[in-house]
């Protein structure tokens, strides 16, 4: 039972995830800028 499992887990595709390759910079960027317009937002609706 333990081998089927190992093989089903090998065998799966990747669905995307932290370990992909690819531009991490571009994400840092992305991810703070989303949290600034967030900031910009909130401050602008006056829940801050």
């Amino acid at each position: 039972m333990t081998t089927t499992t190992a093989n089903a887990t090998v065998t799966r595709a990747r669905t995307g995830g932290p370990k992909d390759d690819g531009p991490k910079i571009v994400e840092h960027v992305l991810g703070w800028v989303l949290v600034v317009v967030f900031a910009m937002l909130v401050t602008g609706a006056g829940l801050l």
